[in-house]
């Protein structure tokens, strides 16, 4: 009898993704590390190259990394 399906957040399938993508790891070492099949991988990394385009699409914007306010806090 199958157990659960597993639910893997975006985040971690761009994680794993982008790491398929650096190529310093095997498709294989990557995932026995994050415990998924090597499909899963190879499918997440050929979403994450077609969607790549809609990233850079005019107008708009992306959810990137906050802006960095230290200039501010030390002003304070």
């Amino acid at each position: 009898m199958a157990g659960k399906r597993k639910s893997h957040s975006a985040a971690f399938k761009a994680q794993v993704a982008l790491a398929a993508l650096k190529g310093d790891k095997t498709i294989n070492e990557l995932a026995s590390q994050h415990g998924v099949h090597p499909t899963l991988i190879h499918g997440w990394k050929k979403q994450l190259l077609t969607g790549a385009e809609a990233v850079f699409a005019s107008g708009a914007k992306g959810t990137g990394p906050p802006e960095d306010k230290t200039t501010e806090l030390y002003e304070l």
